[in-house]
């Protein structure tokens, strides 16, 4: 790669440690936040009850940071940048640093070199230690980078910004319509009598007998209430007592004891049938009386999975029957009223899938520039 083109430069030359501390106390626990291997800002997973943030390092807009220890992520680097408006505080265990001119290094051209599946390859392979693999700041000095113009880096940062921007946009119209679904939702205890389901509601139990259905259709139930690809190894498994989901049906997991006071359902939104695992319940709506996404959206409410947990039974695996959820009361509005309230939601969901599909497309579209750039 080094003799196309562009050149290479010791990336150590270009950025400075940063090591500013929250010594006054300015930044509280609200303003922690981890870093995943995706190379994404999150909030901290740590417990932070009784803890002094008063070491921790601020992590100011354009800052890059990253975990020197590599050796418990799955062969990927634990970075990101700070490209909010927004000062954070990150733990002192973490590396924090800065581009020193952006006339000459974009920090979002940086950004994307360190998404490219090299760099986490690179890093790997150039971490030492016994009990633990460390990626020091010295090696990170040592990394050798493309730099083209500022030119051909503005193109990529350009990239990424018009997805950017049609993910931002697309957040914001998800939100507030995301709320006022809830907020109609909630309104509708008290207008309308609540009713148990179960004269609504009728148990699917079709298997795949005739084998027509096969590991693509597999699908697995989520606590974020979603039928998603399965992570099961179906290698040798027989998918022939695996239970069919129809288009508009409903399945959940009835065992809720392992899955952090959350539910595993979801609905086929699809016109396409899947099949999930036989111990999954399935069942379909009387649609005259409640729309399935109606009653998805009342599923999709944490105090639906409280009251799943509560009236869960067992002794050595607590579950929640189709018995159990026949008992479930919900508010019946007339069905225009429902459906107002599903095509409030339709809407929501549509622009949280763009703004989903618009980051997805970033990761993939910018570093194949980035790629191009460097053997131009």
């Amino acid at each position: 790669m080094e003799n196309s083109g562009v050149k290479w430069v010791r990336l150590g030359d270009y950025i400075e440690q940063c090591d500013e501390r929250n010594t006054k106390e300015i930044y509280s626990v609200d303003d922690v936040r981890g870093i995943s291997i995706e190379k994404r800002i999150i909030d901290t997973k740590a417990n932070m009850d009784g803890v002094s943030v008063t070491n921790y390092k601020l992590y100011r807009t354009n800052y890059f940071c990253y975990v020197p220890v590599t050796s418990r992520n799955g062969n990927k680097i634990t970075l990101a940048l700070n490209t909010y408006n927004a000062t954070y505080i990150v733990s002192s265990a973490y590396e924090v640093f800065r581009v020193k001119d952006e006339v000459e290094l974009l920090p979002l051209y940086l950004f994307w070199f360190f998404l490219r599946p090299e760099f986490d390859r690179y890093a790997r392979y150039n971490s030492w230690g016994s009990a633990r693999e460390v990626f020091s700041w010295e090696d990170m000095c040592n990394i050798l980078i493309p730099l083209p113009s500022v030119a051909e880096q503005q193109k990529v940062v350009n990239a990424w910004r018009a997805f950017r921007e049609i993910k931002v946009q697309n957040e914001a119209k998800a939100a507030p319509l995301m709320q006022l679904c809830r907020s109609y939702i909630q309104e509708l205890k008290h207008k309308y009598p609540m009713q148990e389901i179960g004269p609504y509601i009728n148990e699917s139990n079709e298997r795949n007998w005739n084998g027509n259905f096969t590991a693509n259709e597999v699908r697995g139930i989520a606590t974020s209430k979603g039928l998603i690809e399965t992570k099961a190894n179906l290698d040798g498994v027989s998918l022939d007592s695996y239970k069919l989901v129809k288009p508009k049906e409903i399945a959940f997991v009835p065992d809720t004891s392992r899955r952090g006071d959350k539910m595993s359902l979801g609905l086929n939104d699809s016109d396409k049938t899947y099949i999930v695992s036989s111990i999954s319940s399935v069942f379909r709506v009387n649609e005259e009386n409640i729309l399935p996404n109606f009653l998805y959206l009342w599923f999709c409410r944490p105090e639906f999975d409280r009251y799943a947990r509560f009236n869960s039974w067992g002794s050595a695996r607590e579950a929640f029957s189709f018995e159990d959820m026949k008992r479930c009361k919900v508010p019946l509005p007339p069905i225009a009223v429902q459906q107002a309230i599903v095509n409030i939601y339709k809407c929501a969901n549509e622009a949280k899938q763009i703004a989903e599909e618009a980051d997805r497309l970033s990761r993939e579209v910018c570093p194949t520039l980035l790629q191009h750039v460097i053997n131009s």
